[in-house]
């Protein structure tokens, strides 16, 4: 049995705009995904190490995040765990390559040097398209081009040549997209489930998509690991490795996929009744008992508000952002339509309530969801204001 660690789109070096201060905590979330999967790795007796691409974010890192790097490889290599590598999108092999200015491989045999680590990391590019590991009958295709745009998929021809070594286990890399009409055509790299299918493999290692997936093309396993941490603040699946193991055993042959947690960054989407809020404090309250570094809480408030509850989702964001990793609060509730006796008919504040909630029961009818919701709210702003009350704009 081959046992293999395969893990993709880690984004070392991140820049997270969207994360302010958070940025450099998202960041080294992303290293310690990193060293976890390196920790799973050892702790499993892998095999194999795969990277799916984009182990950078970019190809512009100080010497510093490197030798980081090198040193979590070198781990796995002082184990006798062969690692192999393609650049993606992100890190992708053109003259500025990350990987043509750092050698990775002797980086890992350390200061001293040594052959205990030698041959034990292979970068496959343009002019290296497979690497042939004998201890493990194995060998690792990948077609990888010197531009972050394919000028054709990568599969167009069958990764595993007729004329290549005899081995138990052909394992291939890619980084980019399986075709969906629709959706991929403007995608950098893009691979349909036929050209998997007639890959010649027995396993493919894909990169690019930051949640975890699985499928089966002809007699071909293929399988997204998805992102070890989320880069991206929406991307709830992401946090996984995958451990796949292929066997062969009684004249059979089979692929399992095993999937593992190494990310911390968690998700949570919560809505919340707004008829049972009393007031905005009562509210940041509520929100802040969940308070979790690690966490992204996406709240919104739904059903019908009362007239008198006034909050404010930008200032409830504000009070709470020291609790956690990001934090999203959308008011998506109604204002109530009018309670009790209406004021009569030939009064100002008669009429306009008979006219705004006719209005609001046609265009409900008529599906028109977002402009009654307006209305809802001119509704419950006029009452408001035809009862003497100060309303904030």
């Amino acid at each position: 049995m081959l046992r293999i660690i395969h893990t993709a789109d880690v984004h070392l070096g991140a820049r997270h705009d969207d994360l302010g201060e958070q940025a450099a905590a998202q960041r080294e979330r992303q290293f310690a995904a990193f060293r976890a999967t390196i920790d799973l790795a050892l702790a499993e007796r892998a095999d194999l190490f795969l990277i799916s691409g984009d182990l950078f974010d970019s190809n512009v890192q100080p010497r510093r995040s490197v030798e980081r790097v090198a040193a979590e490889l070198r781990r796995l290599a002082e184990a006798r765990i062969r690692t192999v590598i393609i650049p993606g999108t992100h890190d992708c092999y053109d003259r500025a390559s990350i990987y043509r200015a750092y050698d990775l491989a002797a980086m890992t045999a350390g200061p001293a040097g040594g052959a205990t680590t030698d041959g034990m990391i292979t970068v496959l590019d343009p002019d290296r398209p497979f690497v042939h590991l004998p201890a493990l009958d194995a060998t690792v295709h990948a077609r990888v081009f010197a531009t972050k745009r394919a000028p054709y998929s990568p599969l167009r021809d069958p990764l595993v040549a007729g004329d290549g070594p005899v081995v138990t286990w052909r394992i291939g890399l890619l980084h980019g997209s399986i075709s969906i009409p629709g959706k991929t055509e403007h995608d950098e790299v893009v691979v349909t489930t036929d050209e998997i299918a007639r890959s010649g493999l027995d396993y493919l290692a894909l990169g690019h998509w930051h949640s975890t997936q699985q499928g089966k093309a002809g007699s071909v396993t293929y399988a997204y690991a998805g992102a070890p941490e989320a880069v991206a603040l929406h991307q709830a699946g992401a946090g996984k490795v995958l451990v796949v193991e292929l066997d062969q055993r009684d004249g059979g042959r089979s692929v399992s996929i095993t999937e593992r947690s190494v990310g911390r960054t968690r998700f949570e989407k919560l809505d919340i009744d707004a008829a049972v809020v009393a007031d905005q404090p009562a509210l940041i309250g509520q929100l802040a008992a969940r308070a979790d570094p690690d966490l992204v809480l996406d709240a919104r408030l739904v059903g019908v508000r009362r007239d008198e509850l006034d909050l404010d989702p930008a200032e409830i964001e504000t009070a709470l952002a020291p609790s956690f990793l990001k934090v999203r609060v959308r008011d998506e509730s109604m204002p109530a339509l009018t309670d009790g006796p209406l004021p009569s008919a030939d009064t100002i504040a008669g009429a306009f309530i008979r006219d705004l909630e006719a209005r609001i029961a046609e265009l409900e009818r008529a599906g028109a969801t977002d402009e009654a919701a307006e209305h809802r709210d001119a509704l419950r702003l006029g009452r408001l204001l035809l009862a003497g009350h100060e309303v904030a704009l």
